[in-house]
């Protein structure tokens, strides 16, 4: 321990207790007040807060006052994810891009527009002369998402017009952030992995014909290789990720910030910042570490009762991260089902059985089959449940061969189509601060004076 943390701990840790009890807020008080904890209302259903024309989530209707749970769905500007991904796998083309362009400007695009819309991309995928030994190279990071919000922010420094809220500069700037990301997270992670793991340091170049998603699997991986396969399931991937409503997190974030007037990369660096934690976007990892521990602890996969008896102890804190829960079960929204899972569920089924991964599959369905009823057995709760988008992404990008510290930040690379749209349309339409009220839980008290303390 260096002299500073020393001093640190001399100073603050008798003190860890006292602050404890200081921040401590009885639950009590929530519900005598009627305050919306988490912006949830007492049935954890979501206050309402906005309008949105970007993406819709449906999980249950309201009747008579009661949430009544349906089959998940989900829209982007009203067109139907299920859709929108078989068309493109049928065809088997590329869609992400097809999906950005939806986003940001509200309908399909023509061919013509769609092809300006990937030239646009490809001018742009490549970062500005610098900023990689700048910005990444000369600061590695263990963490990839902490480096792609860190590069966010630094790529104001590289904007000759970087703080005009117009129209114009703002999808200008969203563009480019869409077309940068993959370079971001893929430069950040071979350089931690050089820096932190030993590995060599292979960087490469985007090239300009190439779909974002071709392009990430090629500047990820040493040898630059991947298979059309690959490539267009990571595009799904990406499709399906792209966007989620007004009200998850990160969205709400970038729009919150939105609100102040701040420039667009502050904005998308604090949801960056939101989409990191465990409880957002981070469980994807989280999914794919519960699922090692359970591998490496429960003997017999076909084991309902073996299964079962795990999926216990990692609710009940005694095995896993010790958290009590069962990662990548439950939404704050879908109730019956969520329709990315189905899909996503559909895609780990198909590869799992191309590549010899069934067992694996078949395990996260027992996961999904027997944890779902412990949960709602032990939170005394009547609405159905359903595994979420998370449950099986991560053994679909397992089979891409996509590294565990990739999973958060991939889906950062999806998702910055929607917080763009999102960005814009605060902008362009509530031009009013958001500002939520909090109610003090502390009664006024006379100052007293240090030597009477």
């Amino acid at each position: 321990m260096d002299a500073q943390q020393e001093f640190y701990e001399e100073s603050f840790s008798p003190l860890y207790e006292k602050i404890r009890s200081e921040y401590a807020i009885d639950g009590s008080f929530y519900r005598s007040e009627n305050i919306k904890r988490g912006l949830r209302n007492s049935d954890g259903t979501g206050v309402i807060v906005g309008v949105t024309k970007i993406g819709s989530v449906q999980g249950y209707v309201m009747q008579d006052g009661e949430r009544i749970p349906i089959p998940g769905r989900l829209y982007y500007r009203g067109y139907a994810i299920e859709d929108i991904l078989n068309t493109h796998r049928q065809s088997g083309t590329f869609g992400y891009e097809e999906v950005a362009y939806l986003l940001l400007v509200g309908s399909l695009p023509t061919a013509d527009q769609l092809a300006h819309f990937h030239s646009l991309l490809a001018k742009w995928q490549t970062l500005p002369n610098g900023f990689f030994e700048d910005m990444i190279l000369k600061a590695p990071s263990p963490a990839v998402m902490n480096k792609l919000s860190r590069s966010v922010l630094a790529m104001y420094s590289y904007d000759d017009n970087p703080d005009d809220t117009s129209l114009e500069n703002i999808l200008r700037q969203c563009i480019q952030l869409i077309a940068r990301f993959p370079t971001i997270v893929a430069n950040a992670y071979r350089v931690k992995r050089h820096y932190y793991d030993g590995k060599s340091l292979n960087i490469h170049i985007p090239k300009e014909h190439l779909s974002l998603a071709e392009n990430f699997l090629r500047l990820v991986r040493s040898d630059k290789s991947y298979t059309d396969e690959e490539a267009k399931l990571l595009d799904l991937m990406l499709i399906l990720h792209a966007e989620h409503g007004g009200g998850n997190n990160s969205a709400f974030v970038c729009r919150t910030l939105s609100s102040s007037g701040t420039d667009t990369y502050s904005a998308i660096a604090g949801a960056v910042g939101s989409l990191k934690g465990p409880l957002h976007g981070g469980a994807n990892k989280k999914v794919m570490e519960m699922f090692e521990d359970i591998k490496a602890n429960v003997k017999d996969y076909g084991n309902d009762a073996e299964v079962r008896d795990y999926l216990a102890k990692l609710l009940a804190g005694e095995a896993g991260d010790r958290s009590g829960k069962i990662y990548g079960l439950g939404h704050a929204v879908y109730t019956i089902s969520d329709p990315r899972a189905v899909l996503l569920k559909q895609f780990a089924a198909e590869t799992a059985e191309k590549q010899g991964r069934l067992e694996e599959f078949r395990l996260l369905e027992s996961i999904e089959r027997l944890g779902i009823p412990l949960i709602m057995e032990q939170k005394g709760l009547h609405i159905p449940m359903c595994a979420n988008v998370d449950l099986y992404s991560g053994l679909v990008y397992s089979m891409l061969d996509i590294p565990v510290e990739l999973l958060t930040p991939l889906f950062a690379i999806a998702r910055i189509a929607g917080w763009c749209a999102h960005r814009m349309e605060e902008v362009l339409t509530c031009n009013r601060l958001i500002r939520p009220g909090y109610k003090s839980a502390v009664r006024p008290r006379p100052y007293v004076s240090i030597e009477n303390r």
